[in-house]
């Protein structure tokens, strides 16, 4: 579900205000009836009017990108700095992304028009597997792997129970590469575990989200889901 001018500002009506304005105005209709109360709730299936015309809804889509280092995890940038969406030649409907990856941070990144699963998604209470690949600074040491799997104390909270897999230790470089399974979507939450641990993330990459993984997907490439994979996505956000 999402909000009545949310949607109609998605489907081009107009800005998001200008549609709350013809709301109130009493010009907007939902399944026949005159809705003059912001935030009315509605879904996809749900016939909205403007005066008495039916709003064109897009039909929803659901792609999978390997996000690129140095790319914003949005749809604009007032720094005039690429962002995921440059991406996406060809693709006419305006989808945005499942959350968002740091600049610098690369691999599986969710774009959709689909408003309610994207909401889904992104709630906490949904568990939804994330798995991240991190180079980071120093040999680390088994005690430290524990201590992320307990959880550890970032800006006052402690984070919930993680997965972690030693994959490799570069003794002349001083890094180790670790795997790391986590089920939370704080901001930049994993760099900020290995920070506690003391050991800076040098490079991070997200390897799979739910049943969604990287594979035969380069740099910078994407696809359209599948719809089994969606239902897949459904069910684990409900789950």
């Amino acid at each position: 579900m999402e909000r009545l001018q949310k949607v109609m500002a998605h489907a081009g009506v107009d800005s998001r205000r200008k549609c709350e304005t013809l709301i109130t105005q009493g010009r907007v209709k939902v399944n026949g009836k005159v809705v003059t109360e912001l935030g009315v709730q509605v879904n996809q299936s749900d016939l909205i009017e403007v005066d008495n015309i039916p709003v064109d809804r897009e039909e929803p889509v659901y792609f999978l990108l390997n996000k690129p280092r140095n790319m914003i995890t949005a749809v604009s940038d007032d720094k005039s700095r690429p962002v995921v969406t440059d991406l996406f030649f060809g693709v006419e409907q305006r989808i945005y992304p499942v959350g968002r990856l740091d600049y610098d941070t690369t691999g599986v990144l969710i774009l959709t028009n689909d408003g309610e699963l994207s909401q889904l998604l992104m709630h906490p209470k949904h568990e939804i597997e994330k798995v991240y690949v991190a180079k980071v600074k120093g040999l680390i040491q088994r005690k430290m792997l524990r201590q992320l799997e307990k959880g550890v104390v970032i800006e006052g909270k402690k984070t919930a129970p993680a997965h972690t897999k030693l994959l490799s230790s570069n003794v002349e470089k001083q890094t180790s590469i670790v795997q790391i399974t986590i089920h939370e979507g704080r901001n930049r939450q994993v760099k900020k575990m290995f920070e506690a641990v003391g050991h800076p993330v040098q490079k991070l990459t997200r390897e799979a989200y739910g049943n969604l993984n990287l594979n035969g997907l380069s740099s910078g490439e994407w696809r359209e889901l599948k719809h089994f994979e969606v239902q897949q996505l459904r069910e684990l956000a409900k789950d």
